[in-house]
Parts: structure tokens; sequence; C-alpha cells
């Protein structure tokens, strides 16, 4: 039997490549998207219509109520979501205080539920900058934790965790995966803006690979 892994699936392009590196390394795999009271929805849009697709498990867990006591950012607050590229200081204005630290530990305890030992989730070396849990340090010390936070240990799989998102595109192109089937604006409109960090380093990640994003922009 194939190996059971929980995957932690937002419907953007980072996790959309690792769940599919997942599938073709033979694991079973359970996605996971959480609905954290994000300004819109689309992402988790995505991520079930894809699953549905590959016939993959997918559950989407509400844990908006967190937003009480975690608000603040521009993801889930009523705060103008900035333009700009990732680097730019104004960006940490999306961060969401300890937000892989809980999607973390409730996969770990969906895989523990599964008899699964892995959990997959998408953080590369893009984030490191603005996110602090998606930097190397965090993983290390997650993985620490969760090798002994149960009685079966977890180990937290990050593929990309030294990888730019032009890898991780170039990756995702070479298993010839489809990457209109994925979201990444911070803005649920009708199209991407274009604008926001998250599509500017998208679009640059097309452009390093030389290919267009099929994905419609505005203005574009």
């Amino acid at each position: 039997m194939s190996e059971n892994v929980v995957v932690i699936y937002s419907g953007g392009m980072d996790s959309f490549t690792v769940l599919h590196k997942a599938l073709q390394e033979g694991k079973t795999v359970h996605a996971l998207s959480f609905d954290y009271g994000q300004r819109h929805k689309k992402e988790l849009d995505y991520a079930a219509r894809v699953c549905a697709q590959l016939g993959v498990a997918h559950k989407v867990v509400d844990i908006s109520a967190i937003n009480s006591i975690v608000g603040g950012s521009a993801l889930t607050s009523d705060i103008e979501v900035p333009e700009g590229h990732y680097e730019e200081p104004t960006m940490q204005t999306t961060v969401v205080p300890n937000r892989n630290m809980i999607l973390l530990s409730l996969a770990v305890g969906y895989a523990v539920s599964l008899e699964a030992e892995k959990v997959y989730y998408g953080a590369h070396s893009g984030d490191h900058a603005i996110y602090p849990d998606c930097r190397p340090e965090f993983v290390q010390k997650m993985n620490e934790v969760c090798g002994i936070a149960n009685y079966t240990p977890v180990e937290i799989v990050t593929p990309y965790l030294h990888a730019s998102k032009d890898a991780i595109l170039t990756d995702g192109l070479a298993m010839k995966l489809d990457y209109s089937q994925t979201w990444t604006c911070y803005n649920g409109r009708e199209k991407a803006c274009g604008q926001c960090g998250a599509c500017q380093e998208r679009l640059e990640a097309f452009a390093a690979n030389q290919c267009t994003d099929p994905l419609a922009y505005e203005n574009h």
C-alpha cells in the first residue's frame, strides 16, 4: 500500500506543485485546506476543483474564529492589500500572526488520525524575508516538536524550502502542470490584480521560465 500523507493545500501555485509532487511520488494524498477568515475564498474554490478532478480526498476546515485573536493582517482584516514586491517592508502587513504554526499543528493532528507520518507544505526561499514561519529554522524546530508531540512522530516535509518561486514553477512545468488551475492574487476579484506582491512574484516566475501565465490579469 502507498504511504498516506497530508498536504496543506491552499489552492495557490506552491501548494499545487507540492500536491502533484506528492502524487507523483506515489503517495496517497489527503489534501487539507483552511478557511482562516482570509479576504476571499477563491483559492479554496480552486483547491476544491483540483481535488475533485484528481480524485484526491479533500477537507476544508473553518478556523476563521481565530481572527478574534490573531487579526491585524491585510489578508484577514479591513486593511488595504499593499502593492509592490515581496521584499518591500510594506508586505509585512500580509503576515497572519502564527498562521503556519497553527495550520501545521492541525495538519499534524489530522495526520496522526490517518496514521500518516508526513505533512507537506509549500514554504520556499522567496517567503523567507517576510514570513518567519516559512524559514528553515522554523521548519527545523517544528520538526523537532512534531517528532515528540504524539506517540507517533510526524515529519514536516518542505520540498521547496530552499528553492525560489522560479524553481518551483520550473519543476511544475516539467510535470506538465496547468497553472490556470491555481489562484495566487491577494485580491479576490474576477481577474488577478497583477500588482500585489503575490501576483508580482508569480509573474516574475513565469517570465524567468520564458512562458506566459495562463491566468487572466487586470491591465495585462
